[in-house]
């Protein structure tokens, strides 16, 4: 019974280059992928888990990641060849025109691809910065080898091209540190106590937690506007999105409110004053 089961198994279902190929090799050719899949997963997982553990840079990990995942596949690919007995040089004939299609019609993709191999190996730009891409705003999550993920402020996911992060002009705002500079402008009314309205807006930046003491804030008074007299508070923060600079300001805006409202300074608005040439000649009707 068994050597029938092994007989029907070993059947010649046809021939791809003059080399047999039998039912038990249609068989085991997906049964060999899964398993070879999974382990390549196991040993993937286990190599990158180690290197997170020993404080690896996030963006090493990812192209070590990549590597061996392209290796697991090119390995899996000739094992199964060899398993139903095809040889490789079977696809020599198709080198030409693979070679020939590749260089027409994927050159988009062999630019982002080596876009992103720059991208991991020079480290621009790294998973976590806070970027500036064409006005969209958002933090990096994955660089892959052909595109790149930016969760923007809104929570919108955006798949960028790497060969656009490469070309165009890209703000990165913690390429060097984490130091964010915000700033907070206020207009005062003409015949305000210039001295007091400074001091009291740069005692309530220093208030702030989230404020360094170096660099040290600063308030200019900045222009003598039409309407008002303008005072720009400079300060910085460690922050890796916009939201953090702009929580840190409208603090900063409520309590300039109330320290101005305290000590009467009236914060400036629109005015408009209209000159009438002539009489005006006023008549009430009963």
């Amino acid at each position: 019974m068994f050597d029938k089961v092994i007989s029907f198994l070993e059947t010649t279902l046809f021939t791809f280059n003059d080399q047999p190929i039998t039912l038990w090799a249609i068989l085991m050719v997906p049964t060999w992928i899964l398993v070879s899949l999974w382990l390549s997963k196991l040993l993937i997982k286990a190599v990158t888990s180690r290197m997170a553990s020993a404080g690896k840079d996030p963006n090493v990990i990812h192209l070590v990641k990549r590597i061996l995942f392209v290796i697991a596949l090119g390995i899996i690919f000739l094992t199964t060849l060899s398993l139903i007995n095809v040889p490789i040089t079977a696809f020599a004939f198709l080198s030409g025109a693979v070679a020939i299609g590749f260089g027409f019609g994927a050159q988009n993709i062999i630019n982002n691809f080596i876009s992103g191999w720059i991208l991991i190996g020079e480290k621009p730009i790294r998973i976590g910065d806070f970027l500036e891409v064409e006005g969209a705003k958002g933090t990096v999550e994955q660089i892959n080898t052909r595109s790149t993920r930016i969760r923007r402020t809104d929570g919108v996911h955006m798949l960028i091209p790497n060969s656009q992060l490469i070309e165009n002009v890209v703000i990165n705002w913690t390429l060097c540190d984490r130091l964010v500079r915000g700033t907070v402008v206020v207009g005062v009314a003409y015949g305000s106590d210039v001295k007091l309205v400074a001091s009291l807006m740069k005692e309530v930046t220093l208030k702030q937690e989230q404020v360094l003491g170096n660099p040290e804030p600063d308030v200019f008074f900045q222009d003598f506007g039409d309407n008002a007299l303008i005072f720009e508070s400079y300060f910085w923060i460690h922050s890796t999105v916009e939201g953090g600079i702009r929580a840190v300001s409208s603090q900063i805006r409520f309590e300039i409110y109330e320290a101005f409202e305290r000590k009467g300074i009236e914060i400036a608005f629109p005015q408009r004053d209209v000159h009438i040439d002539g009489e005006i000649k006023v008549s009430r009707e009963r």
